[in-house]
Order: structure tokens, then C-alpha cells, then sequence
């Protein structure tokens, strides 16, 4: 029996801690675009993060077929779950015992797959109260809810105590926040020998500065994005020493081009495509050990 106990989630909503984190509350507690929920439905998996890997376009089909939307939503949604699985991969030994926490945890199909694999007890924080009701209600729906939680706070000043998770993560959700200030709070609550992983995009400190690319980017997700440099630096400095850095920018290229060709698109493929292309932008995995 693991001593890691999951209490009933308490109705208390923090105030934001900036005019910023209010905003990006709002900005996730309203959105609604059809693509995190029409892939998410098929399997009941919701995520909130983009895919990798080749398409199989035995399964897609004829273009013409009036059955291949359906396919090719169901192929997009396969491609956001490999991403998972990467992730998983790179979290290292863990045990029924541990917990896990995932920082920015979105609607938590991420959780759901880290327990299934591991059978652990898994945490998720995001500032959108919205998100974290749908992912505890999921979590409840696949009778996980004892093992998966969603809280609703700050996820540089999150509630766990000292060196009590075995791994934790940021996957695409690094971007909203100071990184100096994110490791220091991973290293915080990272056992030591623990494996932090993060997968994001980040701009690419040869080609200069952020491109005309990124900057679309930014805006469209109100968020900041951060240089692969700057990842390295903020986790040197935070007892956070990677193990492994994964270019996964041809992986996810594929994706990008498929949804693109969707009808969910949602008019920021073109700058992820071209960003990809020209380098300026890239999408990496660390995976890094608390010593």
C-alpha cells in the first residue's frame, strides 16, 4: 500500500500570484478549440500537446473515402499519444510506490497513461480550474480517481513536500513561466536521483534570435517561448544534470504537416511548419537527474 495518500480535491481556487498567471487561467479556463477535444475523443485520452512520429498512411487511406476524416483525426490522436509514450520512456525506474507530478497538466491524458504504465499515483497541477475539473472527472469516469489527480495552482510553489516525487515533467507547458524558477521548484520536490523531463519547443540560439515564427507562436498561446540554452542553463544551476537530450523537431514535422491538412486546423500550423523547416525553431526531450 503506497504512503502517498490522494484526498478529495478542495473546492479553494488560489488567486493568480501575478496579473499574468490570471490571464493565462482565463486564456485556458475559455478555450475551446475543437482539436484538444475532437482527438481526445477517440479514445478518451485528452491531451494538450502535439505528436511525433511517421504517418501511417495504410490506416488514412483513400482521401477521397467520405470515412477519412474520421482516420485521420484518429491518426493525429496516435501521434499526440506517441509523444506520451517518449516521455514516459525517459521517466526512468519507477514503482507502484512513487508518485509522479506533471506540471501543466492540461485535461491529463498524460496522467492517465503514466498510471496505467506504472500504477503509481500521479499528480498533475494547471492554473485552469476548467481543466482541472474535466481531468479529475475523466479520472473518476475510468475509475482512477484514487491513483489520478488534477490541483489547481502555481506550478513554481507546488503542494508537495521536499524530495517527495520520484519524476515529474513539463510537457509543452515550460513556456509560461521563468525556467530558473521552474527547476528550482522541480528540484525542490524531486527525490535526489529523481528524472525530470520536459518535452518543448524552443527556439534555436544559432539561428540568432527568435524568428518572425516563434513570435506567431508566442502570441497565439500568450506564452514566452525559451531558448534551448536557456533550458540547460536554468537546470545547471538547479541540481538537474541531463542525461539525455532527444532532437525531436523531424519527428513532429509530420504532424504538423497532416493537421495542416485537417479540418481542425487552427491557423498556426504555417508557423510551426516553417519554423521546423528553417531551423529556427526546434522540439527537443531533456531528461535530467536531481543530484
Amino acid at each position: 500500500m503506497s504512503s502517498i495518500e490522494l484526498t478529495t480535491p478542495a473546492t479553494f481556487i488560489p488567486a493568480p500570484a501575478t496579473p499574468y498567471q490570471g490571464d493565462i487561467a482565463r486564456y485556458w479556463n475559455e478555450e475551446a478549440r475543437p482539436v484538444n477535444l475532437r482527438l481526445g475523443d477517440v479514445d478518451g485520452l485528452y491531451h494538450h500537446h502535439y505528436g511525433i512520429g511517421d504517418i501511417d498512411h495504410d490506416a488514412l487511406g483513400d482521401p477521397a473515402d467520405s470515412a477519412y476524416e474520421k482516420k485521420l483525426i484518429a491518426e493525429l490522436h496516435r501521434l499526440e499519444s506517441a509523444q506520451t509514450d517518449i516521455l514516459l520512456d525517459n521517466l526512468g525506474t519507477i514503482g507502484r510506490d512513487d508518485l509522479l507530478v506533471d506540471a501543466g497538466c492540461g485535461r491529463g491524458g498524460s496522467m492517465v497513461m503514466a498510471h496505467q504504465r506504472f500504477g503509481c499515483k500521479v499528480e498533475g497541477v494547471t492554473l485552469s480550474a476548467k481543466q482541472a475539473d474535466f481531468g479529475n472527472n475523466r479520472a473518476a469516469e475510468l475509475g482512477i480517481a484514487d491513483f489520478v489527480r488534477s490541483r489547481v495552482c502555481n506550478m513554481l510553489d507546488m503542494p508537495f513536500e521536499t524530495g517527495q516525487a520520484a519524476a515529474s515533467w513539463n510537457n509543452e507547458s515550460s513556456m509560461y513561466v521563468d525556467l530558473h524558477d521552474l527547476m528550482a521548484e522541480h528540484s525542490r520536490i524531486l527525490a535526489v536521483g529523481g528524472r525530470y523531463v520536459t518535452i518543448t519547443g524552443c527556439w534555436n540560439p544559432r539561428y540568432g534570435q527568435p524568428s518572425k515564427w516563434v513570435s506567431q507562436i508566442n502570441a497565439h498561446f500568450e506564452c514566452n517561448i525559451h531558448s534551448r540554452r536557456e533550458y540547460m542553463r536554468a537546470m545547471a544551476d538547479n541540481r538537474l544534470v541531463p542525461q539525455a537530450v532527444i532532437d525531436l523537431t523531424p519527428a513532429t514535422l509530420p504532424y504538423w504537416e497532416l493537421r495542416a491538412t485537417s479540418s481542425l486546423v487552427t491557423g498556426i500550423e504555417e508557423a510551426f511548419i516553417n519554423s521546423y523547416r528553417d531551423g529556427s525553431f526546434q522540439y527537443v526531450l531533456i531528461a535530467a537527474d536531481r543530484v
